[in-house]
């Protein structure tokens, strides 16, 4: 945690700040290990101090490196009350009342600097233990996926498939890093689909989408499966998404472009006929929170750096008929993928 702050305050003096001041609850528990309802950090060259209230006075007092400063009444009013000089905020962060009531209160003592993005540049790159607790819970969902065909899909509606899986999360300590998708049939189609009370028949194909999160880390993963004998067009439909799939993970490495990986996946499935039906982007980072930097898509300008935790997830969705996505957690190495954290099957398998 020491050596985070001190990258960020790196970070804060090449802004030429006197601090930056930490209120996203995901960047303080980066910076701290601090997970309570209500904190903050103000970061300087030279200075650390950890903000909160009298609810968690006790467990603050026990953050190593950190001055701590417990706010007695009004929380914005104390936050200003420790501001001066030219100070950072989290502009993609804060919303546009909170900054303008800490302008009020610190009017001719300090200079509001947007500085979103600083604490968000040192998660992007994760560390070996940060990797090891996203594997845990890629781990975690793998095991999920698992129980979950071997109970079978068939007759059951997308909201219990769901439900099931949330409360196996649960039992083994996790939670849901979002709210799982089951789409079956048409809702396919839906990359977003809400599950519903919709059963689950026969000879179609069912895209579950979840993941876990488990000691602060995310996991997220995609599978397609088949409830028995299929169409044609969607038996081929999952041969070129998988395909895709494994094109694009080939070509993940250091130093690559996001948007060119997201063109090996889209060409594919362009040469097949359906580049009007996958619509979103390639891929995303994944960490504390399930979608972080980079972002692989068309429009993306990042470039991909070792130690990144990226999900490569092309897919193709037929409105009305099916759809089907196949997504990997990976973690990006010098040369190629360092090693896929997605370990459940991508071949067609059948889960009646």
């Amino acid at each position: 945690m020491s050596d985070r702050a001190d990258r960020l305050a790196e970070s804060v003096a090449g802004r030429a700040l006197d601090s930056l001041l930490v209120t996203s609850l995901v960047n303080v528990e980066y910076l701290t290990g601090f997970n309570g309802s209500n904190g903050a950090c103000l970061v300087g060259p030279d200075s650390r101090t950890f903000l909160t209230d009298f609810r968690y006075a006790e467990r603050a007092s026990q953050l190593e490196g950190w001055e701590v400063e417990v706010v007695s009444g009004e929380w914005l009013a104390g936050l200003a009350g420790q501001l001066f000089g030219r100070v950072g905020i989290e502009d993609d962060k804060v919303t546009v009342r909170t900054a303008r009531k800490l302008e009020e209160a610190t009017a001719g003592r300090c200079e509001l600097i947007d500085a979103g993005g600083l604490v968000e540049a040192l998660r992007r790159v994760k560390g070996e233990a940060e990797v090891a607790a996203i594997a845990a819970a890629a781990e975690l969902t793998d095991e999920i996926y698992a129980e979950t065909f071997e109970r079978g899909l068939t007759g059951r509606t997308e909201a219990e498939v769901a439900a099931y899986a949330v409360a196996r999360m649960r039992e083994q300590g996790a939670e849901p890093s979002f709210a799982p998708i089951v789409a079956a049939g048409p809702n396919g189609a839906l990359p977003h689909a809400v599950p519903g009370p919709r059963e689950i028949v026969r000879g179609e194909l069912v895209v579950i989408d979840m993941g876990s999160r488990l000691d602060g880390y995310c996991s997220d993963c995609t599978r397609t499966v088949a409830t028995g004998d299929l169409s044609d067009e969607a038996a081929e439909i999952y041969a070129v998404t998988l395909e895709a799939n494994q094109l694009a993970l080939a070509e993940v490495a250091a130093g690559r472009s996001a948007s060119e990986i997201d063109e090996v996946a889209r060409g594919v499935i362009k040469e097949a006929g359906y580049g009007e039906f996958f619509g979103h982007g390639l891929g995303h980072g994944v960490g504390m929170e399930v979608h972080e930097a980079p972002r692989l898509g068309p429009r993306s300008d990042d470039v991909l750096l070792a130690g990144d935790v990226v999900t490569v997830e092309p897919g193709i969705y037929l409105p009305g008929r099916c759809g089907v996505r196949i997504e990997d957690l990976v973690v990006v190495g010098e040369a190629a993928v360092e090693r896929n954290l997605s370990a459940h099957p991508k071949a067609l398998i059948h889960a009646d």
